[in-house]
């Protein structure tokens, strides 16, 4: 089906030429229609499939449709889980409403870069507010903002969401909404907690599940190596000294290991650099621009970047670390081989990881030969299995104990 037959104005489907869309990806095509009808839509689709264009058009084309004179008003709100989609998003809706007779007035709203600047740039005058939570719900907290007039309220990777705390959020930018308005999901998994968030959000949203998509672990050639820890850094570096990788994205277990293991590589000449949530955003923009224009080679990163970034030509994701869950692979490895191309998924197993692999595997429906490379094949013998040890607790404080303080408080 050709976006002609979607019914957007002749000036986005121009844009839509001018910028090689031909056709519409399965969710933009079942999606964009039910949005021009007002229904409020629930989507769930694989993460690269085109989501937020799916919302995006008719936004702009519902808008474009009731020119208003005077200062711009909130129309829409978009609720993204990091500062990167935010941006990505804001600069999507510039560049498809660029043929517009009155181009929409995007403001982005993020952590890291001054709060009073955004909010001048809001009062001055907003269509579209793309927006991570935590710094909305700064400037609402300041009361010199008014959503009474959003007629669009956007949910994009919902799941994400939900891991960054936002269910408490949600509660209070819904205060803040108008009662009449149309609520987009979207995300790339419906767990329980997602649907619960949902019902308080909307009622009766028409449900879109793409499946006819070719599941990404299908479209990547997926790898995985049997190698001691201590071997993983002189592993990668030897594959990367023998393979044609151009651009690879290495994610690693947490930050402190990010910045340190890019050190390494740097000292070996290699154009490598760390993206994690503790740079600053200036500095996050930087190297993610830098990764894009290949001034970088190798990306160590947290799995910050493995949801909704829209990075092409990603040549080899490597698992220097496994990641927690089955979907958080699914995840990582889909940051390659988009858009057609071809692309490679490594993992690195050690002794300590084989059980945790054979999980992945078996919730992904996936089979991977554990292969050895030359020179750095696994020693010594998987570690017994420890049983019997009590959890150890965390620095943070669990809900039971949080209800437990509480209980003395009140009885006190």
């Amino acid at each position: 089906m050709p976006f002609s037959l979607l019914t957007l104005s002749s000036s986005i489907q121009n844009r839509l030429k001018t910028l090689g869309f031909n056709e519409p990806t399965p969710v933009q095509e079942k999606v964009i229609p039910l949005v021009l009808q007002k229904h409020d839509v629930m989507a769930m689709a694989q993460t690269g499939s085109g989501k937020s264009a799916s919302y995006i058009l008719p936004i702009l084309e519902l808008l474009s449709r009731h020119p208003y004179e005077g200062k711009a008003k909130i129309k829409a709100l978009i609720l993204t889980p990091t500062r990167e989609l935010t941006l990505q998003v804001a600069e999507a809706i510039v560049n498809f409403g660029a043929n517009l007779d009155k181009k929409p007035k995007v403001v982005s709203v993020i952590g890291g870069e001054g709060i009073g600047e955004q909010l001048y740039a809001i009062q001055q005058g907003c269509d579209i507010l793309v927006a991570t939570s935590g710094r909305l719900l700064d400037i609402v907290s300041k009361k010199q903002m008014n959503l009474s007039s959003i007629e669009f309220f956007v949910l994009d990777e919902a799941d994400k969401m939900l891991n960054l705390g936002f269910a408490e959020e949600l509660e209070l930018i819904l205060q803040e909404l108008p009662q009449k308005r149309q609520n987009l999901l979207f995300s790339a998994t419906y767990p329980p907690k997602i649907l619960a968030i949902a019902s308080k959000i909307t009622q009766n949203p028409v449900a879109i599940t793409i499946e006819s998509e070719m599941p990404t672990v299908e479209s990547v050639t997926q790898r995985a190596i049997e190698v001691n820890r201590e071997n993983r850094g002189p592993l990668l570096r030897h594959l990367l000294g023998t393979q044609m990788w151009e651009q690879v994205l290495v994610f690693m277990a947490n930050k402190r290991a990010t910045d340190n293991i890019a050190h390494k590589f740097q000292k070996y000449g290699l154009k490598a650099e760390s993206f994690h949530a503790d740079l600053t955003q200036e500095e996050r923009n930087y190297t993610l621009e830098a990764f894009k224009a290949k001034k970088i080679r190798i990306l160590f990163a947290t799995d910050i970047a493995a949801r909704g970034l829209d990075i092409d030509n990603i040549s080899c994701v490597v698992n220097f670390d496994l990641p927690r869950s089955p979907t958080d692979y699914i995840h990582r490895i889909g940051r390659t081989a988009r858009a057609g191309k071809a692309g490679i998924a490594l993992s690195f197993v050690a002794h300590e990881d084989k059980e945790h692999f054979k999980i992945i595997q078996k919730k992904c429906k996936l089979f991977i030969d554990l292969e050895q490379v030359a020179g750095f094949e696994i020693q010594g013998d998987a570690p017994p299995p420890e049983k019997g040890k009590a959890p150890i607790k965390g620095k943070k404080k669990s809900k039971k104990d949080k209800l437990r303080e509480q209980n003395l408080k009140d009885t006190k």
